[in-house]
């Protein structure tokens, strides 16, 4: 068994800095495709640290959501204006509507199943659904799924053309997420390229998407990541959020504009790479992955 969270036996220095570099691993994996929850279990692995759990990385997840909620504050706010209009009005025929109805939409089928996760798979952190070898088979296949959207997709569609289904359809590909290695971000820009969206569109449709998801899942570990035992209390944690909201601000602007230029290969290539290393390594240290 891998021990959860940092060593109790460091001082806060130390304890603060493991919490620095999660908080740079999740802030550049939360939004490229490929796979916070992956990096944030295989880096530390890597590095000797143990695991760090899933209620410790939910809530470096606050610091990306709170990059996320700056970064769109515009859209959001108009996304509330015109879900406030439609209702009032009964028309939900406004881009703004028809996108907040979406992002609720596609919200459900996550919590379902984080909900069923947390009913039936009570030991989750030692679950073999978050082994290495998992997590590696895990984005190699969806390194393959991603190439095939690249291939096959139209990108034709913006996101003023956004319809209530295709949170449903986007939603249900970001359910996929709670299994490490498929990448919230990358599994809902696989579904919308497969769904006919520009790049960039689809991109900004998984940050808005991602934000009632990564901001519950955050929230409901707060209690439990608080409560462990981590060296230097609750400095380290503070450290590793604020770490990750800078480094995701610099990610989704980065993205953004990446993807209105370049394809999403270069992630296939490194999903592929980084699935195949870790099968070899989990091959070479079995005893880590038990």
């Amino acid at each position: 068994m891998v021990p959860i969270a940092p060593p109790q036996d460091i001082g806060v220095v130390e304890a603060t800095w493991h919490y620095v570099v999660l908080g740079v691993v999740q802030g550049l994996t939360e939004f490229l495709p490929i796979s916070s929850t992956a990096h944030l279990k295989v880096v530390p692995l890597v590095l000797g640290w143990g695991d760090p759990g899933v209620a410790v990385t939910a809530v470096i997840q606050l610091g990306s959501i709170a990059a996320v909620l700056a970064y769109f504050r515009r859209d959001l706010v108009e996304v509330w204006e015109g879900m406030v209009k439609a209702f009032r009005q009964r028309d939900w025929q406004e881009p703004e509507a028809r996108l907040g109805l979406a992002i609720l939409l596609g919200t459900v089928p996550i919590l379902v199943a984080g909900l069923a996760i947390k009913r039936f798979i009570p030991n989750y952190d030692a679950s073999v659904l978050r082994s290495l070898p998992v997590i590696g088979w895990v984005s190699i296949a969806m390194a393959l799924l991603l190439a095939l959207a690249e291939r096959l997709g139209r990108r034709r569609r913006l996101l003023a053309e956004v319809r209530v289904r295709d949170g449903l359809l986007v939603g249900l590909a970001q359910a996929l997420a709670v299994v490490p290695g498929v990448s919230r971000s990358g599994s809902t820009l696989t579904a919308s390229l497969f769904d006919g969206w520009r790049r960039s569109d689809a991109a900004r449709f998984s940050f808005l998407l991602g934000i009632p998801a990564i901001t519950l899942a955050g929230l409901i570990e707060l209690k439990d990541a608080v409560a462990q035992p981590v060296s230097g209390g609750v400095i380290p944690l503070v450290a590793g959020i604020v770490t990750a909201a800078v480094v995701s601000w610099l990610a989704i602007a980065w993205l953004l504009r990446f993807l209105q230029q370049h394809s999403t290969w270069w992630f296939v290539g490194y999903r592929l790479l980084f699935g195949v290393s870790l099968l070899l390594w989990a091959g070479r240290h079995s005893g880590v992955a038990d």
